[in-house]
């Protein structure tokens, strides 16, 4: 046994678990099986663009950060030892790597813009999301709001 067989070892079992995984309900329903994820219903304001500026926008998490980071640890944990040793190396790197992918994922923000919208109504508000669609005060938009999330929309 080499001292990478603990390493494709953990490659291989994760990859055959993965396809024990439970499945989106949904997709196992004959009649429903293209259907998108249930959405909470949203409400849509009219309104006009007042002001636009650039920001910093938290970036949403994917998982890939804590993903690639115990994969990587525990490639580099393997390095560390031969046999047990490779093998605890590999556990310990993994789980390290894992912690450190999830920390850089929650440090991650992304260019976003802050657009403040005078609604139909009366009130103002002001939404920010990542950049994406370019917005100037003077634009007609729709802000769709599920109560607790809101974005803008030409």
């Amino acid at each position: 046994m080499t001292s990478r067989s603990p390493v494709l070892f953990m490659v291989v079992a994760a990859w055959l678990l993965g396809g024990c995984a439970p499945g989106v309900p949904w997709e196992n329903d004959a009649d429903t099986r293209r259907a998108p994820p249930p959405q909470r219903e949203q409400q849509e304001y009219p309104g006009v663009v007042e002001s636009v500026r650039e920001v910093e926008v938290e970036s949403t998490r994917t998982g890939v950060g804590p993903a690639a980071g115990s994969v990587v640890g525990g490639v580099i944990g393997a390095e560390v030892g031969r046999g047990r040793g490779a093998v605890v190396g590999s556990v310990i790197g993994t789980v390290a790597g894992g912690v450190a992918g999830e920390a850089s994922a929650q440090a991650g923000t992304q260019p976003g813009l802050e657009i403040t919208v005078r609604l139909d109504d009366g009130r103002r508000i002001a939404v920010m999301q990542p950049t994406g669609v370019t917005f100037k005060p003077g634009d007609r938009v729709r802000v769709l709001s599920d109560g607790r999330t809101a974005r803008v929309t030409h």
